[in-house]
């Protein structure tokens, strides 16, 4: 029986998803590997120490191919950690995209800077490599391209503008762990690179992050502002040794060791569990792939790009293909069948009210013109694609094990939903 046989549940049909999901949705994975790691630590009393953390730096650093690794207590930590080293200070602008989680852009206020935020690709949801080089002026000190939800952004044109302009650029890989650009591991492309490795996160620790760069005076830059207990063994830049003993930050930044514990641990089986992670979503996808009004968030196959974990998993919507039908009403129908489908991205940052009135650190004015030489807030308008993404994009089942039958249910609920578009627009 086709999808377009069977009666929507919304209208008192089956289901399409019948069969248990047993642990296929279960993330971290956690075995008595990671509890031991941990028992470790606890038992000794190690959980403020260094020793697991350097171990794990040193196998996150060879694991992406990086001289230099450096773990923190966030990836939000790892990104302002990344700006500074990358020389962001007072009056220097980062550019990023609206379309991602705050971290990758707020932490430039505390050290003095502001953000321009640059618009996305429509099929992608990655900052659009031909927005970016008019926003550049002689306050630009990086860009910050996030891989968003996993894709990989168009590197190379972003790395060429940098290059012509002398700005640095600091990979966000907090979505895409293991992800592949054309062959390449993201993160190891740009100069500086962070990321966030939380419990729910494609590899996951606990709570924690990285920067990780082959830049050794960028390296050092980052011990020096939140590592102050590592200092006196690691700065040996003229610019840097003088001052070892205390964070220039006034941060303290290391990782717990219980999280290093379990992060080693993960790293091990991160690959394996990457690649059950990717054939079980490509098979997801291609179940959908001639589905109209749904459109894969996944590079072209042979394209030499990959997901990265597929992190907070996406669709990206076509109503026109549908007569019309809303999103809202095409994902109501999905979760009826008992399938994941929820409309929207992130919140556009350049329209939150704190990126725009708020006066964070008393300057008598916005936090984010603070230090400006203009007006650079952005009104609604200002960057379309990234606007109009919460009516174009929709969470989809993130599946961690291939079990072809499951994933077949959770793909016939797509193709229902699409095949009684007519229907469903009816009732709207």
């Amino acid at each position: 029986m086709s999808a377009a046989d069977e009666k929507l549940a919304l209208l008192g049909g089956p289901k399409a998803v019948q069969t248990d999901p047993g642990d296929i949705f279960t993330w971290p994975i956690i075995t008595k590997e990671d509890e031991d790691a941990v028992l470790e630590v606890l038992r000794r009393g190690g959980m403020s120490g260094t020793d697991v953390s350097k171990e794990f730096e040193r196998e996150f650093a060879e694991w992406h191919g990086m001289k230099y690794a450096l773990a923190h207590s966030s990836g939000t930590a790892a990104l302002q950690a990344a700006m500074w080293a990358a020389g962001v200070g007072v009056g220097d602008e980062i550019i990023a995209p609206s379309l991602t989680y705050w971290a990758t852009a707020l932490p430039a206020f505390s050290l003095g800077a502001t953000i321009v935020f640059a618009d996305v690709l429509p099929d992608t949801m990655t900052i659009d490599p031909d927005d970016i080089e008019h926003r550049i002026t002689d306050r630009t000190k990086a860009i910050v391209p996030v891989h968003y939800c996993g894709y990989p952004c168009d590197m190379d044109p972003i790395m060429e503008i940098a290059e012509r302009h002398n700005v640095k650029v600091i990979e966000d890989v907090s979505h895409a762990h293991g992800g592949l650009y054309k062959g390449k591991l993201v993160g190891t492309i740009g100069h500086i690179n962070a990321m966030s490795i939380m419990s729910g996160k494609a590899l996951p620790c606990g709570e924690g992050g990285f920067l990780i760069t082959n830049d050794e005076h960028a390296y050092q830059k980052a011990v020096a502002w939140g590592h102050y207990e590592r200092t006196q063994e690691t700065l040996t830049y003229p610019d840097l040794k003088p001052f070892a003993g205390l964070p220039w930050g006034g941060y303290k930044y290391r990782m717990h060791q219980l999280s290093s514990a379990v992060g080693r641990v993960q790293l091990r089986h991160y690959r394996a569990r990457l690649e059950e992670i990717l054939k079980a979503m490509n098979y997801f996808w291609d179940l959908l792939e001639d589905v109209p009004g749904v459109v894969a968030h996944r590079p072209p196959k042979d394209s030499g790009s990959t997901m990265g974990g597929w992190y907070a998993a996406h669709g990206i919507y076509h109503a026109e293909e549908l007569g019309g039908l809303s999103l809202a009403k095409f994902a109501e129908a999905v979760r009826a069948e008992g399938a994941t489908c929820s409309p929207g991205a992130n919140f556009a940052l350049h329209l939150h009210p704190l990126l725009n009135e708020a006066d964070i650190y008393g300057h008598g004015k916005p936090t984010r013109i603070a230090n400006s030489d203009r007006d650079l807030r952005q009104p609604k308008g200002s960057l379309p694609v990234t606007e109009a993404m919460q009516e174009r994009c929709y969470s989809i089942p993130w599946f961690k094990h291939y079990r072809p039958k499951i994933i077949e249910e959770h793909a016939l609920a797509y193709q229902k939903a699409a095949a009684h578009a007519e229907e469903l627009k009816a009732m709207e």
